[in-house]
């Protein structure tokens, strides 16, 4: 692999299943960016790293080129922001119609989506009842 080429996305790290996608939809959490819905499920155990599902609906993005290019900046972003991030399970759904997407802009409005969900989540009560305080 090269140092500027793709870095992989690991298993751990993804929603596959149908039942996870479900469970994060049913828990009706969601953060509005420009572009994205953040959905995210409830906290996880403690030690579990966040994982990642995408939702590009063709409606929404008629060209696959374009659809890839969305998810493979989501993946990037995901990637690099993951380790601060906290252990939830998250869907990322394409929530309006982009003639072109512009890759500056789709990234700045994913890690947006990604920090409010950080700070949210320092916010919430659970996060200081938790024991250890790590």
């Amino acid at each position: 692999m090269t140092p500027g080429g793709p870095r992989p996305f690991p298993r751990q790290y993804r929603l596959t299943k149908t039942d996870e996608y479900s469970s994060v939809f049913g828990f009706r959490r969601a953060i509005r960016g420009r572009f994205f819905l953040l959905h995210h499920g409830p906290p996880g155990p403690a030690g579990q790293p966040a994982r990642l599902g995408l939702v590009i609906g063709k409606k929404l993005l008629k060209r696959a080129v374009q659809r890839n290019l969305v998810k493979r900046i989501a993946r990037e972003r995901f990637r690099l922001l993951h380790p601060d991030l906290p252990s939830r399970d998250i869907v990322l759904r394409l929530a309006v119609k982009l003639q072109k997407p512009v890759r500056a802009e789709v990234a700045a409005d994913i890690e947006r989506l990604f920090d409010r969900l950080r700070r949210a989540e320092s916010r919430s009560p659970a996060a200081d009842a938790a024991p250890g305080g790590s």
